[in-house]
C-alpha cells in the first residue's frame, strides 16, 4: 500500500466514526450527520484544520498525542484505535501505560493445562507467568527451582542454561534478537528499559550481543537440549499470541521425531 491510499483510508476511517458520534445538544436540522469537524476538533482539543487536513488524506504528520487525542474523542474501541495508529504509522503512547496484569491471561493457564508436553506463557518482559509439570522438569533452573523466572535472566546469568542448552552462545544470541524486536515496540516502557539496563551490566555476553542491534521475529524450529537427568532431548517450538492479551506469548515444545 502506498503513502496515498495509506492516507486515503486514514480519512475515511476518521470521518466514518465522526459521523457515527450523535453531538451533544443537537439544534435544529444538521445536514452534517453526527459530529461536525469543528466538534470533534473541539472534543480533542486539537485545530479544526488539523481535522480536515486529515479526512481530506492530504500529506500531514501527525504526532502520536495528537492521534491518542482523537481516538478518545472518537471513543474507538481498542481494535479500532490499533487500527488508527497502524493506518498513520504511528505508535499508540497508551500501550506504554497499560500495567503489567497481576495474573497470566486465562486462555494461557487453560490452554497449558491441557498439554503433556513442555509450555509456558511469557509476559511483556519475559517473565514466566505459567508453565506445567513438563516444563518445570524440562527447565529446572528456571521452572523447576523457582529461583529465576525471567527467560532472558535464566538464559544469560543461570550457569545451568549453559549446560542444558548445548548451542548456548548461539541460541542465547538469537533470543535476544528475538527480544529487541518486542523491545522495538515497547520504547518508552521503563521496565524495559530497566530489565535491559541490568542485564547490560551483568552479562558480558548480553552486552555484545546488545550493542550488534540484530533484531530477528521470533520464530520456531528444533531445539535441542541435554537434560541432567533424562539426557540429550529434542523438541519442535511453536510460539503463540493470545488474541486478547498480545502482550504475552504462549510457548509449546512438541517432542521432535527422531532424525
Amino acid at each position: 500500500m502506498d503513502d496515498l491510499e495509506q492516507r486515503r483510508m486514514l480519512g475515511e476511517f476518521l470521518r466514518a466514526h465522526r459521523e457515527r458520534l450523535a453531538p451533544a445538544a443537537p439544534a435544529g436540522r444538521r445536514r452534517t450527520p453526527g459530529l461536525r469537524r469543528e466538534e470533534l476538533a473541539a472534543r480533542a482539543g486539537i485545530s479544526a484544520t488539523w481535522c480536515t487536513w486529515i479526512e481530506q488524506g492530504r500529506d500531514v504528520q501527525a504526532s502520536p498525542h495528537t492521534l491518542a487525542r482523537l481516538a478518545d474523542a472518537l471513543l474507538l474501541t481498542r481494535a479500532e484505535r490499533a487500527y488508527l495508529f497502524e493506518l498513520a504509522g504511528r505508535r499508540d503512547p497508551a500501550e506504554h501505560d497499560a500495567p503489567l496484569a497481576a495474573e497470566a491471561p486465562e486462555a494461557l493457564t487453560a490452554t497449558i493445562a491441557t498439554l503433556d508436553c513442555p509450555a509456558y506463557g511469557l509476559d511483556r518482559f519475559w517473565n514466566a507467568c505459567c508453565w506445567n509439570a513438563a516444563a518445570a522438569r524440562l527447565f529446572p533452573g528456571w521452572l523447576g527451582d523457582g529461583r529465576q523466572r525471567n527467560q532472558l535472566r535464566f538464559i544469560f546469568l543461570e550457569p545451568s542454561a549453559r549446560q542444558l542448552i548445548p548451542d548456548w552462545e548461539d541460541r542465547a544470541r538469537r533470543v535476544l534478537a528475538e527480544f529487541r524486536a518486542d523491545y522495538s515496540r515497547r520504547f518508552n516502557d521503563s521496565g524495559m528499559r530497566a530489565l535491559v539496563d541490568a542485564l547490560t551490566a551483568e552479562s558480558p555476553l548480553f552486552a555484545e550481543a546488545w550493542h550488534e542491534q540484530a533484531v530477528l521475529e521470533r520464530e520456531g524450529g528444533r531445539r535441542r537440549f541435554r537434560h541432567p537427568e533424562d539426557g540429550p532431548l529434542a523438541f519442535e517450538q511453536h510460539s503463540f499470541t493470545p488474541a486478547e492479551r498480545p502482550d504475552y506469548k504462549l510457548v509449546v515444545l512438541t517432542p521432535a521425531a527422531a532424525s
